[in-house]
């Protein structure tokens, strides 16, 4: 997760940006939401009497993983091989299918900050607690970047090639 955003991702190949965001992004976040969820139920579990405790949010974590792994899976298995051979025209079914997901990853981690009271923590907070905090919002930030390197130039480029072919 150390790995720096290149300074122009837009002058990289799909085939590039795809090794980029797999690399970078889909291997960081099969790691972190696993972590992330073991802490969460560790403060349900210890915190359950708090009346700050984020109950309910290991269970959403969960949720979040799976249609994480759904989403990148179709992403590696599909639609980026598309991308990488040129198949700009018939990615963009599939590519509509991620932006719309992309709109609901961004709604859990709405439902995650409402459950967490915008991810702060209460004055009493163990270390757990904290960590859980700061964790899930180094998850936020980087699911913010990906799906933004995606929609904004991945996606983008493909949409882009579609139409200078259609002008050509």
């Amino acid at each position: 997760m150390n790995a720096q955003v290149p300074l122009d991702v837009h002058a990289l190949s799909a085939e590039e940006l795809v090794t980029y965001i797999v690399g970078r992004f889909h291997t960081g976040h099969r790691e972190q939401l696993p972590e992330l969820i073991v802490l969460a139920r560790r403060v349900e579990h210890v915190h359950a009497a708090h009346p700050r405790c984020p109950v309910g949010l290991a269970d959403e974590l969960e949720a979040h993983l799976q249609e994480m792994e759904s989403h990148m899976l179709k992403e590696e298995q599909v639609l980026f091989p598309m991308l990488c051979r040129g198949m700009n025209g018939p990615a963009q079914g599939p590519i509509s299918v991620m932006k719309y997901e992309h709109v609901h990853h961004f709604d859990a981690m709405e439902r995650i900050h409402d459950l967490t009271q915008d991810l702060i923590p209460p004055e009493d907070a163990c270390n757990t607690w904290c960590a859980l905090y700061a964790g899930l919002g180094a998850y936020a930030r980087e699911l913010a970047q990906h799906i933004k390197l995606e929609n904004d130039v991945l996606f983008a480029k493909a949409s882009q090639a579609v139409k200078g072919a259609q002008n050509a």
